[in-house]
């Protein structure tokens, strides 16, 4: 029930990769540089695709494993830090008399995930009692104290919808009650609406794998059947109700205050007073109903829909939450239909590395302390913090000679930039997670205490001021992220190592690499979702009619671009979809490059190993991103992805720089040469 509405804009999808399969964890982080020489394809014209030129190496080197749906240098780093985690709860799951608090509670969670026999025997049984309260309903009017207590054992937004808590968009300093919209097994509201051949394929998959779950549960094929069609319908039409993708990107979309009279009134078929109660929310007199259009077609689904039809979409959306933590066949099952037909991967990831995640999912601040205190020492964190604070100088100096911006909106822009927060590394306080009984012999019940009480930590802020020092990402995730609401950039500590943060280097790879991601995250503040709010994270509109204006010319000016690149087969890049991604990557790219130059002014810069202080920088920024992805990934990314793919993360940059022409010294008509840049900042 943890809900954010306004996305985080992060850097990067890994966290949604599949991984390769080592056989043995680690018990060392490797050295890989940042600036990798063997990377590289000098075969290619640097002028005729950068991306290529930079990591044709890699990628030939670097074939795709069979359990990934994409390998790339974060998802390869992500895997490092995923053995050397393995290596920690390994030790820290013996239970010896040495272990402390933190130690036990990562050690016995990873002990009962590993326990596959325990697991195995269990069957579908951890699911008996939540099937038997959905088989226990009486009428519609049972419904909200039914979901108010399933609600707390489930994550995300599959059940129905979804309801939790999130800043106020027009006071962020206060927490209130959210309603989302939600309630659907496929990844996208377009997966439902689309009528090309692939979709219509894919909804027919979809029929099978829900019909497949169905018989799990021990139900005859034909009634299987019957039921999957049954949950189609309700999905679908909640899918038609809701907002798409591009849509969400426009918080004011998101923005509904409520009475709960006025929300009762959207859906007076179902009793919110009685869910409110059951979930434990405290007295609120408002809720932002994020989409008020979805709870109209609810309200028509409640009314319309059989007692019977409500039994079969929960008993589905139940077991579509849970079937993770079962038994093998709903594990294989799963599987094969939201990793192997959608993504493309080809084999499971093995089962330490499915525990390591899950750990890290749900103890994650816990398995984090460990983790910092063996790869992250103060004087990474120092560097990273100077760093972080140049290419900020580097932004006001921009923002204070733009010549599209007035002086009005520039003063409203430097008082955001000055409030933003920098968060390093790890949280300053640590999240307290004893209260979280764990056994060493029950992981699905591990599973469903930490999810219940994760639910409960986010309901119980609501009403109460915000907790500013929280984070959204573990300490060992290798990602970044901007929070338009918090006001801040957040690097964990996974993600500033080599090859993406090297100590060992000059400065010039550096700054193009996690200089650029810095700048990146730095650069939300002020992209086409970003800019709306203000130094306090209120949803404001600070701009003057013409700055505005002038800004989404120049946006547009991406958007236009980057919707000329395809993706696989036919589809081309959603512009709409991936602008705020688009315009970080530029924007972050060239702070860190101008914070480079002033930090490095002083310096006699020579070539090294065959090449220029500049290509050295150009390097860098691009072999961040040397991966390759599956069609059928590149695919489901293509609707729901707001990241371009790689490649053109770099060349549709790269091409709209002055700086990087003349470092490679490219002439005007080669590819890499854009014949009217895009530039905002």
């Amino acid at each position: 029930m943890n809900l954010r509405f306004v996305v985080l804009a992060s850097l990067t999808v890994a966290a949604l990769c599949a991984q390769s399969t080592p056989k043995t964890p680690l018990f060392a982080l490797p050295y890989s540089p940042s600036l990798d020489l063997s990377a590289m394809d000098p075969s290619v014209n640097a002028c005729t695709d950068f991306y290529h030129y930079s990591c044709g190496g890699w990628i030939k080197n670097n074939p795709i494993p069979a359990d990934q749906a994409r390998w790339d240098v974060y998802a390869k780093l992500t895997e490092e830090n995923e053995r050397f985690l393995w290596g920690i709860l390994e030790e820290v799951s013996k239970p010896t008399a040495g272990r402390n608090k933190v130690e036990t509670e990562i050690g016995d969670y990873f002990q009962a995930c590993m326990d596959e026999p325990t697991v195995e025997k269990s069957g579908a049984a951890p699911l008996k009692p939540e099937l038997d309260q959905i088989d226990a309903l009486k009428s519609i009017r049972d419904l909200p104290a039914l979901l108010g207590r399933l609600h707390l054992g489930v994550q995300g937004d599959h059940m129905l919808f979804g309801f939790g808590s999130n800043q106020d968009f027009a006071d962020s300093s206060q927490v209130i009650a959210f309603a989302s919209a939600g309630g659907l097994g496929l990844p996208d509201r377009d997966y439902y609406t689309k009528t090309d051949a692939k979709s219509q394929e894919t909804r027919q998959k979809y029929l099978e794998h829900m019909q497949k779950m169905f018989e799990l549960l021990g139900e005859q094929p034909a009634l299987a059947k019957t039921h999957a069609a049954t949950v189609m319908a309700i999905e679908t039409a909640l899918a038609k109700a809701s907002l798409t993708r591009v849509e969400k990107r426009d918080p004011y979309k998101l923005f509904h205050k409520l009475t709960r009279a006025q929300l009762e009134a959207l859906t007076p078929a179902f009793q919110w007073a009685v869910y409110l109660k059951t979930s434990n929310v405290p007295e609120t007199p408002t809720i932002n109903v994020t989409e008020p259009a979805f709870y109209k077609e609810l309200q028509t689904q409640l009314k319309s829909r059989s007692l019977a039809d409500w039994k079969t979409y929960l008993r589905w959306h139940l077991v579509l939450s849970k079937a993770r933590y079962l038994s093998s066949p709903f594990v294989q099952a799963n599987f094969d239909f939201y990793s192997k037909y959608l993504r493309g991967v080809k084999e499971m990831p093995p089962r330490w590395k499915r525990c390591v995640q899950r750990v890290d999912g749900d103890l994650g601040e816990a398995l984090g302390q460990v983790f910092v205190a063996k790869t992250f020492g103060p004087d990474t964190k120092q560097r990273a913090v100077v760093m972080t604070r140049e290419i900020e100088q580097a932004m006001e100096s921009e923002i204070r000679q733009l010549p599209w911006m007035g002086a009005a909106t520039k003063q409203r822009a430097l008082e955001k930039l000055h409030a933003v927060v920098n968060k390093i590394g790890y949280p300053d306080k640590w999240r307290d997670y004893s209260s979280i009984r764990i056994l060493r012999d029950d992981y699905f019940g591990n599973v469903e205490r930490a999810t219940e009480f994760e639910s409960r930590r986010e309901i119980a802020k609501i009403g109460k001021p915000v907790e500013r020092t929280e984070w959204q990402m573990t300490p060992p995730t290798v990602n970044a992220y901007f929070d338009p609401q918090m006001n801040d950039i957040n690097f964990p500590a996974g993600v500033l190592q080599p090859p993406l943060f090297d100590p060992k280097l000059d400065d010039a790879p550096n700054y193009g690499n996690t200089g650029a991601t810095i700048g990146h995250e730095l650069t939300h503040g002020f992209d086409d979702e970003g800019r709306q709010f203000d130094a306090k994270g209120d949803l404001k509109d600070w701009w003057t009619k013409d700055d505005a204006a002038e800004f989404e010319k120049r946006a547009k000016c991406v958007s236009n671009q980057y919707s000329q690149y395809t993706v696989v087969d036919d589809i081309k890049i959603n512009g709409k979809l991936t602008l705020g991604e688009d315009v970080a990557d530029l924007g972050g790219t060239l702070l860190a490059y101008l914070a480079w130059k002033d930090a490095t002014k002083n310096q006699n810069l020579q070539p090294m190993n065959g090449f220029t202080p500049d290509q050295r920088f150009f390097i860098g920024m691009a072999q961040w991103a040397c991966g390759d992805e599956r069609p059928e990934s590149k695919r489901l990314n293509a609707l729901t992805n707001p990241h371009s793919p790689d490649e053109y993360r770099i060349n549709g940059v790269v091409s709209n720089m002055p700086e990087f022409g003349k470092a490679f010294s490219c002439r005007v008509g080669q590819p890499m040469v854009h014949p009217q840049p895009c530039k905002i900042w």
